[in-house]
């Protein structure tokens, strides 16, 4: 950009009085009346744990591993938090060793038990304001008063819908008030104070943005939003401190590195890159990195090898160091320096099951000479691209390259011949390429050389030679009629919205289609300049930067092109800034990039100022710059007596213009709110520790958690997520309530079971919404109130009062949608006021699973003849109206599912076949059913989004694709033993179910079911896995099915390809006749042998006796000669040897009979 100084104010008194008088009409008259308030703004910074209180701390998203905060969960012993409850314990069972990963939905967590945990890093929150010195003072006011900010997070949609579920979820949290303790503070109560709040993260998402707003006390501050991402190339170091593995940071900004080099463009896929990065700095090896948009960044040298590979077939001039292009994905990012291309894959567990991310720099396509890497801005079929234009042996043929989960690979295309040979030419080169997503088209803009060397481009079949000859007109059609100039047309580049179908073709001149075959030449840019690159919103507008630095505007729809930079409306707003003492302007300035955030268009500016330099990123002032042309150019000066008064021109049709009727949002934007506040404390100021704020990090990793579960086939008996949670103490609520206003909860904190809740009312506020879902057949109304500035009222024929302002709605696909727009005339109040319907024309998509491959299109709502002309004043600056252009997203929205309604099923199944019967272990999580009764099966339609539940009335085919004896033993079928298992053309007697139903699908190869079907007979014939089931105990065989529904091309009322895979139980299965048999023969020969055994004992029972009796007789006799022997002698002498004689022997043989016993004893065992 040209250095940019203060602009010289005219000599003339005339022109005083005009530009003073500019000044004060460009002043919102409506915030007159608060000039004295002061103007203030949200900060926020990113702290991890250690970094809690400290004042000056801010991190970088670089940790997503989460802890656990069991702990602090052990003190509330008297609280709604039923830790066995929610752990899954019962009252004798042990705590086992678990582990984690994050959270996600549509995926369960790898932990063998549930508990609370805690996200890596707080959010830390404080404001500002102007000509305020003292931060603390304010923030310390602002509490006082009763301000609380209010934090909205939104997890961006993941690229890859295959591994992750695809919905829009958000988490609205309320900060908590936190005193610091790092510094000791006498003189007063607060000291230093901040707000926190845990900032969450959720598996397949590395892209937040965080709004924080104020609740409405306190001093009034503007809603404002942050980019937070993760950024996975940064790592910790073993000392700790962060470090890049891209390479090395570089801590000094040199200006050679910035003051006059050229402007390149920002690359990246939209909406999807957590890292952005930006090469061009002159002979370095460094690119400019952020994970902030560019709010803060780092200057990082990369650790590339820097080769240079020049041969015949590459045509190197020369070497050098410069990173010319790069382009950032949702994980990869892509670098040329000269002819080589390299990537490297972030760390991102939050991403992909296995970390694979890259240790360095992997060069690809190293035997390719690469003229160019040419981006594709939106992700499609779950990947993202990217693309290379190749130069020498392989000039006319493209490299596309696809990443799917940090994966890269590339291809060559054309597949069969290149691009020259396919238009039979013998010399050809690839300018540019675009990639179309929505169609899988690849266009592609190619030089020709003539046989006389001269040079001609064609991009599909529309040949492009001379710029042609507007002759005044501001657009022009080109029908191959018209006359041309003498001005060579020189194409570089090409630029395609997916939601409009706009095709831009630039170079020296600016062409637009909309249907890539007829195309508009846009007479307002000069031909004499030529377009370095375009920088699009795909919100309807875009800006152009050309080779010499100078800024352009264009309206999608219009055509008319406004130059910004540098015009006279540019020296007036840089006056305006100098005369405020701005900081962001100084006379010597570079731009080095611009882009689009969040509708806005930004500059990132190097700045010299007193000899120092500086990068910051400030806002363009698009709209500021357009009111400031518009007025410096339509003014009239009249003489009134002996001076002159100026009068204006406002072009703008109307003066008031109002969206009503706006219905609520989420139905259409399909917004999953949830909310949460913290634990409040019991402490006279309300101030938060280190323990309560642990437990509302738990709090709301609990309630994530409970979200991402909540995608489970058996419906709950309540549709919202948090009704496990609390659907045990609720009764209990005003006890806690008593317990938390008598100061008695354990641990000083209490938990509001109101506080945790899913949001299914939002309310719509006066804007349309950022994009909107449509199903089939769906429509989507609003009103647009409109009071004109001409009080003149126009009548038709039959005193028909006509409108005086027109409002049109531009569609991009009138095949697929439609739009209706009545009218309403308001003399009385000078307004007009227009309905608009937005409707789908169910033609132009298939069905498909929820939040996939849908159809991108737009709808343009503006007013005639007002482009370029209205604005509305706002707190936050002018803001453009009469264009508002809405994408449109057409298919399955997310956030809609099929679910089994077991609770209705139970209840009818009962009621249908006279009784019920479970199994003998009873799961509640799942419930039998007995094989001989009829299968009556329900299923409900639920909407996550607005709470919506009812039972599916469309058809559906259900089918047996798995099945075994237990969970373990569970088998996935192939797609033959799905068509014997389920088909009634079977065969094969491997039928496993069957219907009386009579509808079938086209091909007769599957029954179509509905809820008014007759149900499900079990068969379980001879050839089907069920059949012959061997029971394991003594109870009848049971048998697990893996059930697949879905109503794809039986049902015709949505465009949603519900499928829903869920595991049913059936016990009481019957067994085969020769298993059967064999089990009656071994029991009869069991109950024979059993009997024949007790006749034997029955009649050989008295002999029996008869031998134990004479055995015992026996003993009995060998006892009483012993003792005989011992006690009847007369001699003292001769009795005492005898006894001694007699016991020795008795002791021999008690001996050989005690031995004799343990050897038979042993030999038992």
């Amino acid at each position: 950009m040209f250095p940019v100084g203060p602009a010289p104010w005219p000599r003339l008194r005339v022109l005083w009085a005009l530009w003073a008088l500019l000044v004060v009409l460009l002043a919102p008259w409506r915030l007159w009346a608060i000039q004295e308030t002061q103007e203030c703004t949200w900060q926020v910074v990113l702290n991890n744990l250690e970094s809690v209180g400290k004042n000056d701390a801010i991190d970088h998203f670089v940790d997503q591993e989460l802890y656990t905060v069991d702990k602090v969960f052990d003190l509330l012993v008297d609280a709604p938090i039923d830790r066995d409850e929610v752990r899954g314990l019962g009252a004798d069972e042990w705590e086992r060793p678990w582990s984690c990963t994050l959270l996600g939905s549509g995926h369960l967590l790898t932990i063998s038990l549930q508990t609370y945990l805690g996200f890596p890093y707080y959010l830390k929150i404080n404001y500002s304001c102007t000509g305020e010195v003292s931060s603390e003072a304010l923030v310390r006011k602002g509490h006082l008063t009763g301000l609380k900010p209010v934090v909205l997070v939104t997890f961006q949609s993941p690229v890859n819908f295959h591994r992750w579920k695809i919905e829009q979820l958000q988490i609205q949290m309320e900060a908590a008030p936190f005193r610091s303790p790092a510094e000791r503070c006498d003189a007063e109560e607060v000291c230093l104070m901040s707000w926190y709040t845990p900032m969450p993260i959720k598996n397949g998402s590395v892209v937040m943005r965080v709004d924080v707003s104020s609740n409405g006390l306190g001093p009034f501050i503007p809603n404002k939003r942050f980019h937070v991402n993760i950024n996975g190339f940064l790592e910790r170091g073993r000392d700790h401190e962060l470090q890049f593995t891209v390479g090395n940071e570089l801590f000094h900004l040199i200006p050679r590195h910035f003051v006059n080099v050229p402007s390149r463009p920002l690359w990246y896929t939209v909406d999807q890159t957590p890292v952005l990065i930006l090469g061009g700095i002159p002979e370095e090896k460094a690119i400019l990195l952020t994970d902030t948009n560019f709010k803060d960044f780092f200057l990082v040298e990369l650790s590339i090898d820097s080769c240079w590979v020049g041969s015949f077939y590459c045509p190197q001039a020369s070497f050098t160091a410069t990173i010319y292009d790069a382009i950032a994905t949702e994980s990869t990012l892509f670098i040329r320096q000269n002819q080589l291309i390299y990537y490297f894959t972030g760390t991102y567990t939050t991403l992909y099951e296995n970390n694979h991310g890259s240790e360095r720099w992997v060069r690809v396509l190293a035997n390719e000479c690469i003229k160019r890497l040419c981006p594709v801005h939106f992700h499609s079929n779950g990947s993202e691209y990217v693309m290379a234009l190749t130069a020498g042996k392989n000039e006319g043929y493209v490299h596309f390259g696809t990443i799917t989960d940090g994966l890269v690979s590339f291809k060559l295309l054309p597949r069969d011949r290149s691009v020259c040979n396919a238009i039979l030419v013998d010399n050809c080169s690839i300018t540019w390429a675009v990639f179309i997503a929505g169609d899988y088209n690849l266009l592609m803009l190619v030089e020709i050389v003539g046989p006389t060397s001269s040079k001609y481009f064609q991009v599909v079949s529309y040949d492009l030679e001379f710029i042609p000859d507007a002759r005044g007109l501001e657009f022009l059609m080109i029908l191959g009629t018209e006359s041309y100039t003498n001005f060579p047309m020189v194409p570089k580049g090409m630029s395609y919205n997916p939601y409009n179908n706009l095709l831009l073709i630039w170079g020296n001149f600016l062409l637009q289609s909309f249907n890539s075959e007829n195309f508009i030449y846009l007479a307002d840019f000069p031909k004499e300049l030529s377009i370095k690159y375009l920088v699009n919103s795909f919100r309807g507008d875009m800006a152009i930067v050309t080779e010499n630095e100078e800024i352009w505007y264009l309206l999608e729809g219009s055509y008319q092109v406004y130059q910004l930079f540098p015009s006279k409306a540019w020296e007036v707003y840089i006056s305006l800034q100098v005369l405020q003492q701005s900081s962001r302007y100084a006379p010597n300035e570079t731009m080095v990039t611009l882009f689009y955030e969040d509708n806005k268009l930004y500059q990132l500016v190097y700045l010299i100022d007193n000899q120092q330099g500086r990068l910051i990123k400030r806002l363009m002032p698009v709209e500021q710059l357009l009111m400031y042309q518009q007025i410096s150019k339509e003014y009239v000066l009249e003489r009134q007596g002996s001076h002159l008064t100026l009068s204006f021109s406002n072009f703008c049709p109307f003066t008031v213009m109002r969206l009503q009727e706006l219905p609520n949002p989420q139905i259409y934007t399909r917004q999953e709110r949830y909310r949460a506040q913290p634990p409040r404390v019991l402490e006279p100021w309300g101030f938060h520790s280190e323990n309560s704020l642990a437990v509302y990090q738990g709090l709301v990793y609990y309630l994530l958690s409970l979200h991402s579960k909540y995608d489970k086939p058996y419906a709950d008996p309540v549709h919202d997520p948090t009704w496990r949670w609390w659907k045990n103490k609720k009764q209990d609520q005003d006890y806690y309530f008593y317990l938390a206003n008598n100061w008695r909860s354990t641990g000083s904190v209490h938990v509001d079971m109101t506080s945790y809740e899913k949001i299914y009312d939002l309310k719509a506020e006066n804007e349309l919404p950022e994009r909107i879902f449509l199903d089939k057949g769906t429509s989507y109304s609003f009103s647009v109130f409109l009071t004109t500035r001409k009080p003149e009222v126009q009548h038709g024929p039959s005193f028909q009062v006509l409108s005086p302002v027109d409002l049109a709605v531009v569609l991009a696909d009138p095949d697929c949608i439609e739009a209706m727009v009545k009218e309403k005339v308001l003399v009385n109040r000078n307004s007009v006021l227009f309905w608009v319907t937005l409707s789908d024309k169910r033609s132009c998509f298939d069905q498909g699973i929820s939040g996939h491959h849908l159809m991108k299109t737009s709808m343009l709502v503006k007013v005639l003849g007002s482009s370029g002309h209205c604005f509305q004043n706002t707190n936050r600056g002018p803001r453009m109206q009469s264009n508002l252009m809405v994408p449109v997203l057409i298919g399955c929205p997310p956030g809609k599912r099929l679910a089994f309604d077991i609770t209705y099923t139970l209840q009818y199944n009962r009621v249908q076949n006279k009784h019920y019967f479970d199994c003998v272990k009873v799961d509640p999580e799942m419930p039998c059913f007995l094989f001989r009764d009829i299968f009556y099966p329900f299923f409900l339609i639920q909407d996550l989004v607005t709470g919506d539940s009812g039972s599916f009335q469309g058809s559906y085919v259900l089918k047996v694709v798995g099945g075994g004896p237990t969970l373990d033993t569970i088998k996935e079928y192939s797609e033959e033993e799905i068509y014997r298992f389920n088909s009634p053309l079977d065969k094969t007697g491997s039928l496993i179910w069957t219907t009386e139903n009579t509808t079938t699908t086209e091909d007769l190869a599957f029954n179509i079911m509905s809820h008014n079907s007759l149900g499900i007979e079990w068969l379980c014939l001879e050839n089907s896995p069920c059949h012959d089931t061997i029971p394991h105990n003594i109870f009848a065989p049971e048998f697990f099915f893996k059930v697949l529904v879905s109503n794809r091309g039986v049902d015709e009322s949505t465009y949603c390809d519900y499928q829903l895979t869920f595991l049913l139980h059936i016990h009481g299965l019957p067994l085969s006749a020769r298993r059967a048999f064999l089990i009656l023969l071994v029991s009869a020969s069991l109950f024979v042998g059993l009997v024949i055994l007790y006749i034997v004992c029955c009649l050989l029972s008295p002999y029996m006796v008869k031998v134990c009796n004479i055995l015992r007789w026996k003993i009995n006799s060998i006892i009483g000669l012993e003792s005989n022997y011992t006690y009847s002698t007369p001699s003292d002498s001769r009795a005492f040897s005898h006894s001694g004689t007699v016991s020795w022997r008795s002791s021999r043989l008690n001996s050989r009979v005690v031995y004799k016993g343990a050897e038979e004893n042993k030999a038992e065992t």
